[in-house]
């Protein structure tokens, strides 16, 4: 998301917040259609988090989003369900990744969930390496987590978007061990796997404050993600390929 007006924090149009909502890169196939339609929508989440982060979620209607981006607010809702889904679109990437790489037969549970949390992890340390001012770029960052957790419509999105994640894992889980998604056992390793996603952003802002540099932020977060994976797989040893009698 690049913050336009936001020169109290940084330079106006410098900053590049897709770190922050991690899209895939772009189709090497990708046709002219095809590109206008995803920067078209990369242009709207970043207009309305940048127009959220100045006035408040609550203040700025998806009108006003629209005009600043030249369409109508039914434009904007054929490519965001909700005013939410604007700002935290990286629910549906988390959700789409759960889908595929859960599902790799190569990886353990465990190891597919770090393999996502990595990606999100390094997009956004990337980004902070490449800011002229290392201050500044964790200030923005601070702001746009607080942005989430003072508004309640933005924590209720994320609840239910949880919610999808661990019923999506669940399946895939399921899959895996023969069982069935309603089984207690891939529904615990669901709701265990999603809940390392909390940790991450919880060890983020922890050591966002005291890490000095983009290099000892990744390896204090990764440490401390690796270290609540461990306990988690230790018990998902239990969770094979097994036939159960009716």
């Amino acid at each position: 998301m690049e913050l336009a007006g936001y020169s109290s924090v940084m330079s106006t149009r410098t900053v590049d917040w897709t770190a922050l909502r991690r899209r895939e890169g772009e189709p090497a196939t990708e046709g002219l259609r095809e590109r206008k339609k995803r920067l078209l929508r990369q242009r709207l989440s970043d207009t309305a988090t940048e127009m959220f982060m100045d006035r408040g979620f609550d203040a700025v209607r998806v009108s006003e989003i629209a005009d600043a981006c030249g369409v109508s607010a039914k434009t904007v809702f054929n490519y965001f369900p909700t005013k939410e889904s604007l700002v935290l679109d990286l629910g549906e990437t988390t959700l789409n990744s759960l889908r595929t790489t859960l599902a790799d037969p190569d990886l353990s549970p465990v190891e597919a969930v770090l393999e996502i949390l990595s990606g999100q992890l390094e997009a956004l340390t990337s980004w902070l390496a490449a800011q002229d001012d290392w201050s500044q770029a964790k200030a923005v960052l601070l702001r746009f987590g607080m942005l989430i957790r003072s508004t309640q419509s933005l924590r209720a999105y994320q609840r239910d978007m949880t919610d999808q994640q661990i019923a999506a894992a669940a399946e895939v889980l399921a899959r895996r061990a023969e069982m069935s998604p309603s089984d207690p056992e891939p529904q615990i390793a669901a709701g265990a796997l999603l809940a390392l996603w909390p940790i991450q952003f919880q060890a983020l802002r922890r050591h966002l404050h005291c890490a000095q540099t983009p290099e000892e932020l990744h390896h204090e977060v990764t440490a401390d993600v690796q270290r609540a994976a461990h306990l988690i797989d230790t018990g998902l040893h239990v969770l094979a390929p097994t036939r159960r009698n009716s």
